[in-house]
């Protein structure tokens, strides 16, 4: 007899084969009782009735929800079933059972209660198929990069220095030593671009943001490349490809939870369609004003903004050439204004917000020891940084992706905490 997944039932249907999993919710019909059978690949019904198996009706009348089971017995076909068939159970085998009542019911719960119980809360029906997602997104990221010639490597989680700015960083001690969570694996990717050509890693990054809106964490996973020998448009088509890519591979392989989650999939790859529209950061500023936004040129976009953004072109939009005094030191500057910078951030429709920051990267030793200046930066601290722009500097670019912020426009989910298994925000430490 075998054992498979319920994913794998589909091409079962008529065979007695074995699964192992836990009681999602069972219901009765008088002499009959529907087990809901849950495996982290899916659900399934297995059907149980008294007058021909009285033990193991008795057994299943008694189970509490969570309880793990393992259960053999013959596939029969459902149409109506997600699934595409159910279970007439022939044996059920208690593995363990709850020592007392599952404390998340299948009923509306706040989030305060869900947050305190997110390591109970991810087995139930909406968050299973958000998490296969995730899997779904990380995989296609890995496999885009590869297929691009690019090579993983890795950057350090403590640091010693800055990359987005002093006022988010989480401070640690090392042996008697000032350390950092980074904010970015960015400065120690251009390193290892000029080594390798063309890297990425997806890793954990850290800001001390005490912001409280649901696109905020304060760990979160990037999705970070650098390219030697790539120049701004470069960065940008990159960027774009990677994007429809991530969007067309999700939605091939997990069509099935995205339709769990209600998600408008035609919409979704509509919105990928090649190529993003660009729009010069000065010409936001207007679109947004003659939108009724109060924003001058200089200002930062917030939600409000980058969702009228979203809403106007309907796709992703590349915001470009922003002022220089919005942007960290190591971006380069525009050579036909100097005021502005070879930037982009690349805002989600739907009101997602940003997706995806990215620049060329100041490649001129004199250039960026001037930038630093410009931004009271000791030296001291980057001259590693500052020895890729002395021996062999190339022109290069990059750019950083929000996996979670992607993670949720993809599921079309509401807030950034449902897109990670254990969400770590302002006031959430626990569990």
């Amino acid at each position: 007899m075998q054992t498979i997944t319920i994913d794998e039932a589909p091409r079962h249907v008529g065979d007695e084969i074995t699964l192992r999993g836990w009681l999602y919710n069972k219901r009765s019909s008088g002499k009959i009782m529907f087990l809901q059978l849950r495996d982290g690949t899916g659900v399934i019904q297995g059907i149980v009735t008294e007058p021909e198996s009285p033990e193991m009706f008795a057994i299943a009348d008694r189970l509490q929800r969570e309880t793990s089971i393992i259960v053999t017995g013959t596939l029969r076909e459902d149409k109506r079933a997600p699934s595409g068939c159910e279970l007439q159970l022939s044996t059920l085998k208690v593995v363990h059972e709850p020592t007392e009542a599952f404390p998340i019911e299948l009923t509306e719960h706040t989030p305060a209660f869900l947050m305190d119980h997110r390591h109970l809360w991810m087995r139930t029906g909406r968050q299973v198929p958000i998490l296969r997602i995730r899997d779904a997104v990380f995989r296609a990221l890995r496999d885009f990069f590869h297929e691009k010639g690019f090579v993983a490597t890795e950057a350090p989680v403590l640091t010693g220095t800055s990359v987005e700015g002093t006022t988010t960083l989480f401070e640690v001690d090392y042996f008697g030593e000032k350390a950092y969570l980074g904010q970015s694996g960015q400065l120690y990717l251009e390193a290892t671009a000029m080594a390798l050509g063309k890297v990425y890693w997806i890793g954990p990054v850290f800001r001390a943001e005490k912001s409280k809106t649901r696109k905020h964490l304060t760990e979160f996973w990037m999705a970070e490349a650098e390219m030697a020998y790539y120049d701004h448009t470069d960065n940008l088509r990159l960027q774009e490809e990677m994007i429809a890519y991530v969007v067309d591979a999700v939605t091939t392989e997990r069509k099935t939870e995205l339709e769990q989650l209600k998600r408008d999939i035609d919409l979704l790859r509509e919105e990928v369609t090649l190529p993003f529209p660009r729009i010069d950061y000065a010409d936001a500023v207007k679109l947004l004003q003659n939108a009724g936004h109060d924003v001058s040129f200089g200002d930062d976009f917030g939600a409000p903004q980058e969702a009228t953004l979203g809403d106007h072109f309907h796709k992703p939009v590349f915001i470009e050439r922003f002022p220089v005094n919005m942007k960290p030191f190591y971006m380069k500057r525009d050579p036909q204004d100097a005021s502005r910078v070879l930037a982009a951030d690349l805002i989600g429709p739907e009101g997602y917000g940003e997706l995806i920051g990215g620049s060329q990267r100041a490649d001129n030793l004199e250039e960026l020891i001037a930038q630093m200046k410009e931004k009271d930066l000791p030296l001291q601290p980057y001259e590693w940084y500052l020895d890729l722009r002395r021996y062999g500097s190339v022109p290069h670019s990059g750019f950083g992706l929000g996996v979670a912020r992607t993670i949720g426009w993809i599921c079309g989910i509401s807030h950034i905490r449902e897109t990670i298994p254990f969400a770590r925000q302002l006031n959430r430490l626990y569990p």
